[in-house]
């Protein structure tokens, strides 16, 4: 990695501040907000005052059963080139589901399994064979657990690592809150991870509310976080250190503090070389065939009980396609019950060493290149299958799944219908307005959530709640409603359909 020094994370509310900043050194800035042929008037006097522009994708979805999208990509490709970008970074996460139809509007943690891992492996190789500039993945925060993993944190972003090459964004503050929620060692992490293949670190702050540690990137970085980049420190030098803030911007002598205090942690950690391990060959055309995996029983120290999502925020999340299912494989229709019950998923569905090896006689080996070359599209249909019902029951009320902590699942579900509200208010600033202000909008916008999830990103969101009151004759107030009637109509170009319409359209969801 070239070297990129102290940055911190451009946002539109603070462009103006960051300019003036001494001894920045470069930024980041999500991807989905910028389009690369407008880009803001801030962002352009960086880039030509020569400062670095790093796109920070926020919508990929990796972790996510289907593969990634094609138009996402290319988009992503497109901001690296405008921007002359060294690299592209994203998350170790999934997003959606696309059976059923289900948008997250927030990254949500992969299970560390044999499954979730293959399926990861194949986007990122898709993802990187598609982009213009290397790809690096950033840990994510976790507030809740997956149950059944095989590996731990370590375990599994190094041999992510060593399958497809890619990079490491390593964010201290997910850390941090990883250990707080999941009681996971930041420092063990640290020591399994092959820090060789670190591009750069991220750093945020956050706040502990009833034991749960929230990744808000809108609280100033506390001295746990910083002490976990020095930690970090002592064993590589990080080519570039980030501050990320995306919401409540201190003033600009804040953010100068809050920059001048990670230059300290950087230079007070104890300088060292990276440990020597050399990374696992890469499929190619080397004459000497690639070494496989080593046997499940010899890699792994047994599971851990951890996994969870990350509070990065992000516009417009869309649609995917449908998902490729194996042969055979049942389809999954509607939002998904609970998945204890469900083939295919949970602990009782991962097959151990043994069963393995009576399955391929052949050999561990052989094993391993089945379960790698032949057997990904079942991983994908088993991988689908978990995401579903975790994810309705975070965005849609069915049921939590078998296995999962269902007071984490619940703070969860909470948070995220909090986010979309927040980020609709974003999107549709009217709207508070009309609805008489903030707590009356937040009101009614948490309660046409509940049971209504988002499908193709937060403007349509915004719009459906809107006819969503106005088809019950909401609100109350006469003059409100024609207020939201004509901002409806501007952007949706029509009448909102009569209730009987919405009542019709409804009994012929359910016939079909």
């Amino acid at each position: 990695m070239a070297h990129l020094g102290v940055g911190i994370g451009w946002r539109p509310e603070i462009a103006d501040a960051v300019e003036r900043l001494d001894g920045l050194d470069w930024v980041e800035v999500v991807a989905e907000n910028i389009c690369p042929g407008h880009l803001p008037d801030g962002l352009r006097r960086l880039r030509e005052r020569g400062t670095r522009i790093v796109p920070h994708g926020v919508s990929l979805g990796l972790g996510g059963a289907d593969r990634p999208d094609a138009e996402k990509l290319a988009a992503l490709g497109e901001r690296a080139v405008a921007l002359g970008a060294p690299l592209v970074t994203e998350h170790i996460a999934f997003v959606r589901t696309s059976s059923p139809l289900l948008e997250a509007g927030h990254l949500l943690p992969v299970p560390r399994t044999r499954d979730a891992l293959d399926v990861l492996c194949e986007n990122v190789r898709i993802a990187q064979d598609a982009l213009p500039v290397p790809l690096a993945l950033e840990n994510i925060a976790a507030l809740f657990s997956w149950p059944g993993e095989e590996m731990t944190e370590g375990q599994f972003l190094t041999e992510l690592v060593e399958r497809t090459g890619v990079r490491l964004l390593v964010d201290v503050a997910n850390l941090h809150t990883n250990r707080v929620n999941r009681g996971e060692d930041p420092a063990a992490v640290l020591d399994a991870i092959p820090l060789e293949a670190l591009a750069y670190v991220h750093v945020a702050g956050g706040v502990e509310r009833a034991g749960v540690w929230h990744d808000t990137h809108a609280h100033p970085v506390p001295t746990v976080v910083l002490d976990l980049l020095a930690e970090l420190r002592s064993r590589v030098e990080p080519a570039g250190v980030l501050l990320e803030r995306d919401d409540d911007f201190p003033p600009e002598a804040e953010l100068a503090g809050e920059l001048a205090a990670i230059r300290a942690a950087v230079a007070a950690g104890r300088p060292a070389p990276v440990r020597a391990r050399a990374l696992r060959p890469l499929p190619g055309p080397a004459p000497l065939p690639v070494p496989l995996p080593a046997p499940r029983a010899a890699r792994t120290a047994g599971p851990e009980p951890v996994p969870g999502p990350e509070a990065v925020a992000g516009a417009g999340l869309g649609p995917v396609a449908e998902p490729v299912r194996a042969p055979g494989a049942a389809p999954v229709s509607g939002v998904t019950p609970a998945a204890g019950a469900e083939p295919g998923f949970g602990p009782q569905a991962v097959a151990g060493p043994q069963a393995v090896a009576r399955a391929n006689p052949a050999g561990p080996e052989a094993a391993a290149a089945a379960r790698a070359f032949g057997g990904v599209e079942g991983a994908r249909t088993r991988v689908g299958l978990g995401q579903a019902a975790l994810l309705s029951a975070l965005v849609a009320g069915t049921p939590v799944p078998e296995g999962f902590d269902r007071a984490r699942i619940r703070v969860q579900a909470r948070a995220l219908a909090a986010k979309r509200a927040d980020v609709v208010a974003k999107v549709a600033p009217e709207l508070p307005g009309i609805l008489g202000g903030r707590d009356p909008y937040r009101e009614a916008f948490l309660s046409y959530a509940k049971h209504r999830p988002m499908t193709a990103g937060y403007r349509r969101d915004a719009l459906d709640f809107a006819e969503h009151l106005l088809v019950r004759d909401l609100p109350a107030d006469p003059a409100a409603r024609r207020r939201l009637t004509a901002w409806w109509r501007e952007r949706a170009g029509a009448r909102p359909p009569r209730r009987i319409v919405r009542w019709a359209r409804a009994l012929a969801g359910r016939a079909a």
